[in-house]
């Protein structure tokens, strides 16, 4: 069954049978009534999700995009930005923003940990003329979530805009866009709104248009008051992914009829479960509990073990994908995605090709442990 795969990696993750039927819709124009009206319920829909009044916008272009445009509307050459980094999707923002200008101060945490609250408020204490703040809610490279709450709440004692990376984080995570100030979230279509890569989407606060529209960066086809032109009519600037449209508008049902309380209760309980299967297996775990994310785990590989052969097995023998590390843990760390369309036994056959791996490997593992664990948590006895 060489077609049968699992795919657990944090991006792109499975897609739904209902929103892969929405994709495959007869195209429209998209300027046309019909488009503008399921563009106006996607942007409610996103309302409720990322629980803002804000304006959200829909590129056609990656999560990069997202990040890319945030930049480039609040940025010009020469303002102060202070970098929050925690893994190489916040190394990634800092690198944007020098791209568009800025002085960069960067902050980095080990990676593995999250943002400490008490540095952040010392840099702003230290640096009043930051004029942007740049923070990732989930690092996807590590599995750490951030306190955006608490980063919020220092930023918003100050003049300076908070730009969040929500790419991995939005639709598995709890993000209070307005409740927390983030003044610009970015997040895209292939995380854990369990669509194709292609889409991106911002929010933008009223505290943001005020620097958008008098930033001084060249921008053409990121323009947010381009973009906010056609907003007014429920269009875009420029032509979008239309298919990749109906299937947002299909994949936002289906989360929003989950209920977001039990969407981010499931994402919690699969998370649990990955965590409690991987010590059993007596791996270690790259973050700790208190900042570990629900969307997905990063996983140290036994020492002397080689991650690629590992996760090689693990793919071609029994069709479960995982992703290998980044940055400077490339070769050091394995990750194992839980976001999106996935539920219990999309764990239980992880964990048991994971256990398999392990054993043809070399390393000592006892087999059923990890599974045995995972079973645990899902019927409510672990701790």
């Amino acid at each position: 069954m060489r077609d049968k795969h699992y795919l657990m990696v944090p991006g792109p993750t499975p897609v739904p049978p209902a929103v892969a039927a929405a994709i495959s819709r007869p195209v429209i124009g998209h300027r046309t009534e019909d488009f503008a009206r399921i563009n106006q319920q996607i942007t409610e829909k996103l309302q409720k999700i990322f629980q803002t009044q804000n304006d959200i916008f829909v590129f056609t272009n990656s999560g990069t995009g997202a990040l890319e445009a945030a930049v480039a509307n609040t940025v010009s050459p020469g303002d102060t930005v202070l970098s929050l980094i925690t893994g190489n999707f916040g190394e990634r923002f800092a690198k944007i923003a020098r791209a568009y200008g800025a002085k960069v101060i960067e902050v980095n945490f080990e990676w593995g940990r999250d943002v400490d609250l008490k540095v952040v408020e010392t840099k702003l204490a230290e640096h009043p003329e930051v004029k942007v703040v740049l923070a990732t809610q989930n690092e996807t490279s590590t599995g750490v979530t951030n306190d955006i709450a608490g980063i919020g709440a220092l930023v918003a004692k100050t003049p300076a805009l908070l730009l969040v990376d929500g790419v991995s984080g939005a639709g598995a995570i709890e993000i209070k866009v307005d409740q927390w100030g983030v003044d610009l979230l970015c997040t895209a279509s292939q995380k854990a709104l369990m669509l194709p890569p292609g889409l991106s989407m911002l929010s933008v606060s009223d505290k943001a248009w005020k620097v958008v529209e008098n930033n001084r960066s060249p921008r053409f086809y990121f323009s947010l008051p381009a973009q906010k032109k056609a907003y007014k009519k429920w269009n875009t600037a420029y032509t979008p992914a239309v298919s990749l449209f109906f299937g947002l508008d299909a994949t936002l049902d289906l989360i929003l009829e989950e209920g977001l309380d039990n969407v981010y209760a499931r994402h919690a309980l699969l998370a649990k479960a990955v965590r409690s299967a991987v010590r059993s297996l007596g791996l270690k775990l790259l973050a700790e509990d208190r900042c570990a994310s629900n969307a997905l785990t990063g996983v140290w590989v036994p020492e002397g073990t080689d991650v690629d052969g590992l996760r090689k097995i693990i793919k071609q023998q029994y069709g479960v994908t995982f992703a290998g590390g980044q940055g400077i843990l490339k070769g050091k760390i394995f990750r194992i995605a839980h976001m999106g369309f996935a539920d219990k036994m999309d764990v239980i056959i992880a964990v048991s090709a994971l256990e398999m791996a392990l054993a043809q490997a070399g390393c000592s593992v006892e087999l059923g442990a990890g599974i045995r664990a995972a079973q645990e948590v899902f019927l409510g006895r672990a701790e």
